[in-house]
């Protein structure tokens, strides 16, 4: 391969007067979570379809009115799967219904953090309502994940600057920066934190519970970089 090889793919190789560096920077750094979400589940179980709908609804109703009073500490709320089935039982030849289960998800993204446990206890008292979370996440735009990246790109340069300062030369131009899988290279998995699962049973009463302590979990945020500079001629 020479330097005037155009063929895709081809990298150029630099000259003895000008030769090529070419390095990977990395940088991984934690971060406050942004947002915490919570899974609820709201169920009901009745002898009858029409029951069970009707138990259902005012459950549901009961548990967005309660998301619903934390106002602007709740971010997002979402309505996901609804069902409502019939568990058959098999008594001799014949099938038949021996109730009717009914289940409603949500999701609630929440922002403040202190009021968080207060709000998950209180759903878990609601009957037959399951609450599973937090999960911590950053934002796709978190100030974070742009830090991440810098501080990548000052990696590159360093290790550049280091490989020609072993060999007497300096830099003396950057060629390219590009994201690892830019350019047909394998992607990464996506970054992102270590995330905690905590999962509550209803309660069958509507007592008072005490507000759970939550911590949230920092964020792990990692970044990778291709860079290729030129350098002055070694002094070899």
């Amino acid at each position: 391969m020479t330097d005037t090889d155009t063929r895709p793919g081809a990298l150029p190789y630099g000259t003895p007067d000008a030769p090529r560096l070419a390095v990977r920077g990395e940088a991984r750094i934690e971060a406050d979570p942004e947002t915490a979400r919570i899974d609820i589940t709201v169920g009901a179980r009745g002898a009858d379809r029409k029951t069970t709908l009707k138990d259902l609804t005012h459950r549901n109703d009961q548990a967005l009115a309660l998301i619903k009073s934390y106002g602007d500490a709740v971010e997002k709320l979402d309505t996901g799967a609804f069902s409502v089935a019939p568990e058959m039982t098999a008594k001799g030849r014949h099938e038949r219904v021996r109730a009717y289960h009914g289940r409603v998800r949500l999701t609630a993204t929440l922002t403040d953090f202190t009021t968080l446990g207060e709000l998950t206890t209180r759903l878990a008292a609601l009957e037959l309502t399951r609450v599973d979370g937090p999960w911590w996440a950053l934002r796709p735009g978190s100030p974070a994940h742009r830090q991440a990246r810098e501080q990548a790109v000052h990696d590159a340069v360093r290790r550049a600057r280091e490989y020609a300062e072993a060999l007497g030369a300096r830099l003396e131009a950057v060629l390219e920066l590009a994201d690892i899988g830019a350019e047909n290279a394998a992607p990464l998995p996506a970054p992102g934190g270590m995330f905690r699962s905590v999962s509550y049973g209803a309660s069958d009463t509507a007592e008072s519970t005490p507000a759970l302590d939550l911590e949230p979990e920092r964020q792990e945020v990692y970044a990778q970089v291709n860079a290729r500079f030129t350098m002055t001629r070694p002094a070899l």
